[in-house]
């Protein structure tokens, strides 16, 4: 059995969303970031960085209990486990490797420092909020054209797309001021996938 220890971020849904599409059971923990929760000594002993996603599985390599954290590393893991929505070799499966790492390396980590820049450090400066929504828009921008005549980044769906949607869920007006039809296209598909839906309601 899988332990999943969340919260209703963009990383939380990455994990839940994997879980749902790979068709895995897992038990929901919910962490209240928002009262410290992820800096509690028994969540420490998980993740010492105290950041959520974690997963515990029972079942893990070698019949061992696997504690992993990092969304990207178990969206790879349980792909590469299950031989879903990873293509099995050659051309497409090193296309979904390359769109998986752009969202995890650019898109990810620049919305997060948006996000930042516009609510959490003590002075918000206009100037410095723009230069991260333009770099995310840029990076937003490579992959509405790697979707143009696509359904999904890779061809087929794939942890790349996954990935992805949580960032652009939270992101819809910006796409809409941008004019990024083929991505606004896309997360309407990726929006309507039961599997998604669930994944990004947890943990409620």
């Amino acid at each position: 059995m899988i332990d999943l220890y969340t919260a209703g971020t963009g990383n939380g849904q990455r994990a839940s969303i994997a879980l749902e599409e790979f068709g895995l059971p897992y038990r929901t923990h919910k962490i209240d970031l928002a009262k410290g929760e992820q800096r509690s000594p028994e969540f420490l002993t998980l993740n010492p960085r105290g950041q959520i996603p974690v997963v515990v599985d029972s079942d893990g390599p070698g019949n061992a209990p696997l504690v992993l954290t990092q969304s990207g590393a178990i969206m790879l893991h349980y792909a590469l486990q299950t031989g879903k929505l990873l293509p099995a070799g050659g051309i497409d499966r090193t296309r979904a490797l390359q769109w998986f790492m752009q969202s995890a390396t650019d898109v990810g980590p620049t919305s997060g420092a948006l996000f930042v820049s516009q609510n959490v450090v003590p002075e918000k400066v206009p100037g410095n909020i723009k230069v991260f929504e333009d770099r995310l828009l840029a990076h937003l921008a490579a992959c509405d054209r790697q979707l143009a005549g696509r359904e999904f980044l890779a061809g087929a769906i794939s942890i790349a797309d996954l990935n992805l949607y949580p960032t652009c869920a939270t992101r819809v007006a910006l796409l809409q001021s941008a004019g990024l039809a083929d991505l606004a296209r896309w997360a309407k598909i990726m929006a309507a996938r039961p599997a998604v839906q669930r994944g990004m309601k947890v943990p409620g």
